[in-house]
């Protein structure tokens, strides 16, 4: 009975749309600018500007997904994903159905919470960081603070992305072990927006891609005027 029953579910899956564009532009964006930003700084000397030119641009993504997370479509609002105590329970028990919780999961909620606040946290440092091999290349904020401080802000910069680099390797890790014990692609559905669901589908609701557009340019306008003129 429960093979059949398996089986029915199965047949009458299918593709919903989960992910707007905009939150799979901001995940594939940020997952590039992270890679150039670390390649710039292990070169050094000059490569550092462009260095700073990544920070500033993932500072402009990070602030859009914050507004996003509040005005955007449901499944990338922080209201949708971060869930309390009982509905993690309930998930781990495997009693949360997944039309209640169609984007992210109450623990994958919880994780892209702590990667927004560790990258937050490493762009605000490498805000104030020093350059202190020639000074030349200093944080856009550097000037603001003592030499002091700012060589004290690279000191945490660095050491912040040794713990981002664990967050990732956690990341990756839940990604694979989701494939193979759990048999379900958590990249597709970022990958197209789509994911196979079972069941009635949830009626989710989307916003206008001219929102993300302007919520975008906002973004990194506001932080261009005050980090970099």
């Amino acid at each position: 009975m429960s093979n059949g029953k398996s089986g029915k579910e199965e047949s009458m899956s299918r593709q919903v749309k989960v992910w707007d564009a905009p939150t799979r532009l901001f995940h594939w964006t940020l997952v590039i600018l992270f890679g150039a930003m670390w390649f710039c700084a292990e070169q050094g000397g000059e490569w550092l500007q462009y260095h700073i030119y990544c920070g500033v641009a993932l500072a402009s993504l990070l602030v859009f997904r914050l507004v996003w997370g509040v005005i955007g479509s449901q499944t990338a609002r922080f209201s949708s994903f971060v869930r309390g105590p009982r509905a993690i329970l309930r998930y781990l028990k495997g009693e949360l159905p997944e039309r209640e919780a169609p984007g992210h999961n109450p623990l994958g909620g919880w994780m892209v919470v702590v990667m927004l606040l560790a990258l937050a946290a490493q762009v605000l440092t490498g805000l104030f960081a020093a350059d202190v091999d020639s000074y030349l290349y200093d944080g856009p904020l550097a000037k603001h603070v003592g030499s002091g401080l700012a060589e004290a802000a690279t000191g945490v910069h660095k050491l912040l992305f040794n713990g981002l680099l664990g967050l990732v390797g956690l990341h990756v890790a839940a990604i694979v072990a989701y494939r193979v014990v759990k048999k379900q692609n958590l990249v597709g559905p970022m990958l197209t927006g789509y994911k196979k669901m079972a069941g009635e589908p949830p009626r989710l609701r989307f916003a206008h891609g001219a929102l993300a557009l302007a919520t975008l340019l906002l973004s990194a306008g506001g932080l261009y005027f005050a980090l970099l003129r």
